[in-house]
């Protein structure tokens, strides 16, 4: 099952991007497509990271939905026939770019590909160069969470990108301390020179992570890994569990952004640090 190209369809360009998300943001908005979980963010500093903590400002959206919804004989995939108005556009035969539906992040993104591969599944030349074309119209922050235990929501293989988190001039606050020890288990790397060729670029990054892939002798069967991207470097944490204190961690977790369901798990997360949180979830 897939979503195949329309007859004569025009992929995006890197420059027509940010237009595009502006105006499809706009128009899913207006149409109640796009739901963004209100948070509120607060700043939690450990040894010069300036870390993103976001606490639900309500009831999880996503959750209450989910549990309203009659359980179903077949899992829904989202992905399979996405709603047009979350549709930025076609980015390749190969992968369309959607809006994330329930954005905690404004602007966030998913590369998705149009016939169903499982999330699970190693990444290749063409997701790659999808999240390169994207990278290109958008400097900020791609990630791929590689199952559930690494905060895959989704069965259905997609790549995600953010605009810069900051502080100041960082993509986000853990790139401050890179290409440095930043306290869990993982491997990074610096990239090469940024081409603005969604072709180059993307082979670039598929040989960045088919290296760090082997530094860290990830083989069949995968284990779940997060992998965090800018145009400059790549990081690759293993994973070896979903959450810790009940607090769950994703890829931006490790970029140096929390999400957090109340005040209670702020504390315990003041408590505990948030490098111990991301050492504890990584082996």
């Amino acid at each position: 099952m897939s979503t195949p190209p329309l007859p004569h369809e025009t992929y995006l360009r890197p420059e027509d991007l940010w237009p595009r998300i502006v105006s499809t943001t706009r128009h899913a908005l207006a149409t109640g497509a796009l739901q963004p979980i209100a948070t509120e963010c607060q700043t939690l500093e450990q040894r010069g990271i300036a870390f993103q903590v976001r606490v639900l400002g309500r009831a999880h959206l996503k959750d209450e939905r989910t549990k309203r919804e009659k359980p179903r004989a077949v899992p829904f995939d989202p992905f399979e026939n996405p709603d047009p108005d979350l549709v930025v556009g076609g980015l390749s035969p190969t992968h369309l770019c959607l809006l994330n539906k329930f954005n905690v992040v404004e602007h966030h993104l998913l590369i998705v590909t149009r016939a169903f591969e499982e999330q699970e599944s190693l990444l290749t030349a063409a997701d790659f160069e999808a999240l390169a074309l994207c990278m290109d119209g958008l400097d900020g922050l791609g990630f791929y969470n590689s199952g559930e235990v690494a905060g895959a929501s989704q069965p259905h293989k997609h790549l995600q990108l953010i605009p810069p988190l900051g502080p100041d001039a960082l993509r986000v606050p853990m790139e401050k301390v890179l290409p440095g020890a930043p306290g869990f288990a993982h491997a990074v790397t610096r990239l090469g020179p940024w081409e603005s060729s969604p072709a180059r670029d993307g082979a670039r990054l598929l040989a960045a992570y088919q290296s760090l892939m082997k530094e860290l002798g990830i083989g069949h069967p995968l284990p779940p890994y997060n992998l965090l991207t800018t145009r400059d470097w790549m990081l690759l944490v293993p994973r070896a569990r979903a959450e810790s204190h009940g607090i769950n961690v994703n890829a931006m977790g490790f970029a140096g952004s929390l999400l957090v369901k109340n005040q209670e798990q702020l504390q315990r997360l003041q408590e505990l640090g948030p490098l111990e949180l991301l050492r504890q979830v990584a082996p």
